[in-house]
């Protein structure tokens, strides 16, 4: 085919087709300029489109292959300096090359496709134009104007190449995918081509048709249902009873009532406006409805007056707790603070200590203490982050979190909020629990805590916060250093019994029908059962016990023949009746001294305990056995206390020969109890030294402390539990680390009286006062002060 050159045209988002008659308009000066050189030649000029309707520049990267040459019939100038072109497609051709002419217009070198070239046998066209003409039907039926200016062309015998431009021209197809169909020379694949594309477009209609049936019947029922209602409202109107009692009006009464800042009143008065506007709907007017009565339930401004009388909230404090003294003090202090400067920051309290001794409890104490309103938040197991910041309202059954609940419960601004068992909240991947309660229990920031479903910054200034838990160690450092922590250490023998006299029998007595003049018990079996039947750092379990020991009495009252006047008195004797054999043993001192057993004091979770450690030596290779189930540490303390008695071995007249010829086996009974930490080292080096030098170890001496391979002896923890330990098993001298002097003289003398208590820095005192006599050489036992 013969090349040429023509003046170029590059239209934007449209595509003609040969026999195509349309007018476009033109705004670029090049196409302007080629125009009017196709005007002054033989009025043929060459159209393409270009690929990205965007872009400015027009090279051969940029247009499609295959154009359309065409004649210009009309030109028109319009305002703006637009001209509008009306062209008639001719044929078909393909881009060669593209030119500036001295950046005036473009033109471009082409050749024409001969369509005399692209024929099939009649056969095939028919079989085509059938197939074209049925998918075709099936699409008019969705666009009838295309059928009507599209359908005399089927009846009139026209080719298949014509009858397929016509169809490019009269359909709404997108430029590009009649650009596609253009550019395809072979006529049976641009037949097959243009059947594809029309049934893909007939499909999407019927889809769309189906969309737009079941939105009409939407819209109908909703109109139906709008109807109704406004039917409904007027009959309301006509009754009297509408306007009064509507849920708009009561809201608009609600928020003049309300005491709230403006910001919070003009948020109501939004909400309101955008309810009104979606009452006809279910769905949505059930949310807003939710989210206004949360809003109008929450205190902004109101607040309950506190109690400010310092004499009377000691005077509750003390009724109804036994010692927690601590605790006391630090509430008695903020309200001293808080009456001579009538504000005060509001404290941020943390009672950490075992199960069982009041934490809990003592909240409500100090509630109506300070007559504050109560609220209790428990933590324990919470993982999600919304269960503090609550849910944005975009979620399908989005709620406030718990503080803002709390708040709503409590219904002022300055309730006491405990949060009960602060150390059992974990994460996951919903979110950090512990970072989000950061910001409610920091007195900088929680002024303005916001809820995520509440979206209005809450003030939790006011709200006094007390939390609880069992085990410091387990909250995050930075939430730890927001709270005043405040120990609450396990209960002694004697503050069992005065809690249980005063308070639990009475309890038990009143919760099982019987009073003082229906059942007794003496001082003397309640110390039993404290002794005896329980085991523990609170009173939870000595509660249940004084529970049975009632439950039992009942019984045994009503089965009598004298039910009404029968009185039961219950004594130390009568107790293995109401609660079976007792349950613990006395873990008592021996009552001589022996060789490789020494006592040591253990802290445990349920309180202090004593701990009996055994030594045997016996012929060998040298080896060390450690039995009863001792964790790492444990294990490491009695390496480190070999390791020092073998350094000072020549001080005791110990050959070294002695190590390597004999097996060391170090066992702490209660085998199937796990044992771990430093503080029995120097216990466990001191059974040792008393078994290689055959020297007993005094039966009434326990110790606890940390050694090292110098032989000196380091500060421990837990020293109240373990003294009290100590107390009971009936040990008469105590060894502890020097550095513990402070704790010791923090401890109530009710614990340390009738003991011994030594203070020791080094291995040389821990054996003047432990064995019977100290067999070394030197003179270095010197005896710290006690």
């Amino acid at each position: 085919m013969e090349q040429f050159e023509l003046p170029m045209v590059a239209l934007r988002g449209l595509a003609v087709m040969p026999n195509m008659i349309i007018h476009f308009d033109l705004s670029r000066d090049m196409s302007k300029k080629a125009i009017e050189r196709a005007l002054n030649a033989d009025q043929r000029i060459f159209l393409i489109p270009q690929r990205d309707e965007n872009e400015e520049k027009s090279t051969t990267e940029t247009l499609f292959c295959v154009g359309t040459i065409a004649v210009v019939k009309q030109v028109s100038k319009l305002m703006n300096n637009i001209e509008r072109v009306m062209v008639e497609g001719i044929s078909r051709a393909r881009l060669i090359t593209l030119s500036e002419n001295e950046g005036e217009f473009f033109s471009a070198f082409v050749e024409e496709i001969d369509e005399n070239e692209n024929v099939i046998d009649e056969i095939q066209e028919e079989a085509y134009k059938r197939t074209l003409k049925e998918v075709f039907t099936t699409y008019v039926k969705f666009y009838p104007k295309v059928g009507k200016s599209v359908g005399k062309y089927f009846e009139g015998g026209s080719s298949l190449g014509f009858l397929m431009n016509q169809i490019l021209i009269n359909t709404p197809f997108s430029y590009d995918k009649k650009q596609e169909i253009l550019e395809i020379e072979d006529l049976g694949r641009q037949c097959e081509a243009l059947v594809g594309l029309i049934m893909n477009e007939a499909q999407i209609a019927a889809i769309r048709t189906q969309l737009a049936v079941k939105v009409k019947e939407k819209i109908d029922k909703n109109q139906k249902d709008y109807i109704l209602r406004e039917q409904l409202e007027y009959i309301q109107d006509e009754l009297g009873d509408n306007d009064k009692n509507s849920e708009v009006t009561q809201f608009e009464e609600a928020v003049d009532k309300l005491k709230a800042s403006e910001e919070v009143k003009e948020k109501l008065r939004k909400e309101i406006q955008r309810f009104k506007r979606v009452m006809n709907s279910n769905s949505e007017s059930a949310v807003e409805r939710g989210y206004i009565e949360t809003l109008l339930e929450l205190p902004w401004d109101k607040a309950s007056r506190d109690n400010n009388d310092i004499v009377r909230a000691e005077e509750i404090l003390e009724r109804d707790h036994y010692g927690l003294e601590k605790v006391k003090e630090r509430i008695i202090e903020y309200l001293a603070v808080r009456t001579l400067t009538h504000k005060g920051d509001t404290p941020i309290l943390c009672l950490v200590g075992p199960p069982g001794t009041g934490k809990t409890s003592i909240a409500k104490s100090i509630a109506e203490a300070l007559k504050k309103k109560y609220v209790r938040i428990c933590l324990g197991g919470v993982r999600d982050e919304a269960e503090i910041r609550g849910h944005r309202r975009t979620y399908v059954g989005a709620m406030p979190g718990r503080i803002a609940a709390g708040l709503r419960q409590a219904g002022v601004c300055n309730p006491l909020m405990l949060l009960d068992e602060i150390d059992k909240v974990s994460s996951d991947y919903k979110g950090d629990t512990q970072s989000a309660l950061l910001e409610v229990l920091d007195n900088e920031q929680n002024s303005h805590f916001r809820d995520h479903y509440v979206e209005l910054p809450l003030d939790l200034s006011k709200v006094l916060f007390i939390a609880t838990a069992n085990d410091a160690g387990k909250i995050p450092r930075p939430l730890l250093d927001r709270m005043d922590i405040i120990e609450v250490s396990s209960y002694t023998a004697n503050e069992k019994f005065h809690i249980a006299k005063e308070h639990l029998w009475k309890k038990q007595l009143e919760v099982n029908g019987l009073n003082q003049n229906r059942l007794t018990i003496s001082d003397n079996a309640m110390k039993y059962i404290i002794e005896r039947y329980t085991r523990e750092a609170g009173v939870r379990n000595l509660e249940r016990k004084l529970g049975a020991v009632c439950r039992k009495a009942a019984l045994e009252i009503l089965k009598s023949e004298d039910a009404k006047g029968k009185c039961i008195k219950v004594d130390t004797k009568r107790l293995e009746k109401y609660l079976g054999k007792p349950r613990y043993n006395q873990d008592m001192a021996n009552e001589k001294d022996d060789v490789g057993i020494v006592r040591g004091l253990a802290w445990t979770s349920v309180g202090g305990d004593t701990l009996e450690i055994e030594v045997n030596v016996m012929p060998g290779k040298g080896e060390v056995e450690l039995t009863g189930k001792l964790g790492d540490v444990m294990k490491e303390s009695a390496k480190t206390g070999l390791s020092y008695i073998r350094s000072i071995a020549s001080d005791y007249n110990i050959k070294q020969e002695f190590f390597k010829e004999h097996d060391f086996h170090i066992h702490i009974p209660e085998g199937a109890v796990p044992k771990d930490g430093p503080s029995a080292g120097i216990t466990m080096a001191t059974a040792v030294l008393s078994a290689i030098t055959n020297v007993p170890v005094k039966a009434k001496v326990a110790m606890t402390g940390e050694i090292t391979l110098r032989g000196r002896v380091l500060a421990i923890g837990g020293l109240k539990e373990k003294l009290l330990a100590a107390k009971t098993a009936g040990i008469e001298t105590v060894l502890v680390p020097s550095e513990n002097k402070k704790d010791v003289d923090e401890i109530a003398d009710e614990i340390k009286s009738g003991m011994e208590i030594h203070f020791v820095e080094t291995m040389d005192e821990v054996t003047g006062y432990a064995l019977v006599k100290n067999g070394r050489k030197t003179n270095g036992n010197k005896k710290g002060k006690s």
